[in-house]
């Protein structure tokens, strides 16, 4: 599919699905914006639905290998059979349009929307691709909406500031439509009250005490205990690792609950089996035991911090040789600071794509930060993981990270090597 870039607005995407006959406003929706954490909240929420007997739709981004990733119905991926139909008939829908033709993701947005209304399923859960305001998906009439937290990213299309950050999240917001809120800065989260105060829409704040870790945890999974309104639970093996991954579960839950209200039906015995089977590639992910490696698209300040707390509870004591490539729109800085922190060697990559022609300036940020250990460059994503493996001890463990267009080279790599 060809990239046609970040094109802000929504009349391509209503032009387009008023072409389709308008999928979307047939779809009850759960809609989740936020800078991290979205992608484990969607999955969440969709898992534990679908084990409740709930057709039910999942549409994220960006994929790690494939485009059929991004569209879901309870735990099965698009056919690319399939794909390739709805494509063709979004695409002839686009070329009959007068205006602008749509970028990339408002393409993909409407084949998630005609997917699922053709598909039949009861109820859809939809990732923001960036932002709120303008991002295609708020196109949506959602039952609920749902905002992870608030911090910088995409700092050029979304502002500079947490305010103006939250203001453009705050975007999907219906009137009336109840909103839950995660963790964030109080000056985030008075922007996001101040609008849906404006829309009446009633403001949630996730269950922050929902869940207790309570016992065994490692890079599989974590036992806890769950306390979230009619939802009791003892020792539930949450499949997910690490410490944020139980502020999107409280999120999760949160939100669940607010359906509950709308009529669904979620027993514990659905919470329990959803959350023993969640594995979100990408995320905290081990690839390889032996010699260990571990793979996570942390890609800004927030996530890169998140990832750096839960590898010092998982693997206390344990260095790390880091291979790491960071796109040209993200701080280099903010990211490497906190990744580098128990690192005895970094190698640098090259991102694949277009936005990575500076993909070498991290050498020179990462000097900077941290002088006394070395770094070297390797271009090629394959060399990359080689030498980087080459470098391991035994107690040691490699960590690749840093964005979804290293991570895609990098993990087919490693998987297809014994």
């Amino acid at each position: 599919m060809c990239r046609l870039g970040i094109k802000p607005g929504l009349e391509r995407i209503t032009a387009l699905l008023e072409a389709l006959g308008n999928p979307h406003k047939h779809l009850r929706a759960v809609h989740v914006a936020g800078t991290n954490g979205k992608g484990s909240t969607a999955l969440i929420i969709a898992r534990v639905l679908a084990a409740a007997g709930y057709r039910t739709g999942r549409y994220s981004s960006p994929h790690m290998h494939s485009y059929c990733e991004r569209f879901e119905i309870d735990d099965r991926v698009i056919s690319p059979g399939q794909l390739h139909v709805y494509l063709q008939k979004v695409l002839n829908a686009a070329q009959s349009l007068s205006a602008d033709f749509p970028s990339e993701f408002e393409i993909l947005t409407a084949i998630a929307f005609l997917f699922f209304r053709e598909e039949g399923v009861d109820i859809a859960v939809l990732e923001t691709g960036m932002g709120g305001s303008y991002d295609a998906t708020t196109i949506a009439f959602p039952c609920l909406c749902v905002i992870t937290g608030v911090d910088y990213d995409h700092t050029a299309y979304l502002g500079d500031s947490l305010p103006e950050i939250a203001a453009n999240k705050a975007g999907i917001i219906k009137p009336g439509i109840p909103v839950v809120i995660g963790p964030m800065q109080q000056t985030a989260r008075q922007v996001i009250e101040a609008r849906a105060a404006r829309l009446q829409s009633p403001v949630v704040p996730y269950l922050q005490d929902a869940i207790k870790p309570v016992g065994h945890k490692d890079l599989s999974g974590q036992l806890i205990n769950i306390q979230a309104e009619s939802h009791a639970m003892k020792e539930v093996w949450f499949s997910l690792p690490g410490l944020f991954q139980l502020h999107n579960l409280a999120v999760a839950l949160t939100a669940l609950s607010e359906l509950e209200k709308m009529s669904f039906v979620i027993t514990d015995e659905y919470i329990r089996t959803a959350l023993g089977k969640l594995h979100l590639a990408g995320r905290l992910e081990m690839l390889k035991s032996d010699p260990l490696i571990i793979a996570d698209v942390a890609h800004n300040r927030q996530g890169a911090q998140a990832l750096q707390t839960a590898l010092a509870e998982l693997l206390p004591g344990r260095k790390r040789v880091l291979l790491i490539g960071i796109v040209d729109d993200k701080d280099a800085g903010a990211v490497l600071q906190h990744l580098g922190q128990g690192c005895r060697y970094c190698v640098i990559t090259r991102p694949e794509g277009q936005r990575s022609q500076q993909w070498a300036r991290c050498a020179e940020v990462w000097q900077g930060l941290f002088p006394d250990i070395p770094c070297r460059l390797e271009k090629d994503i394959a060399k990359a993981v080689d030498f980087s493996r080459s470098l391991l001890g035994l107690e040691d463990y490699l960590l690749v990270t840093g964005s979804f267009y290293v991570l895609d080279r990098a993990r087919q790599h490693i998987l297809a090597q014994p």
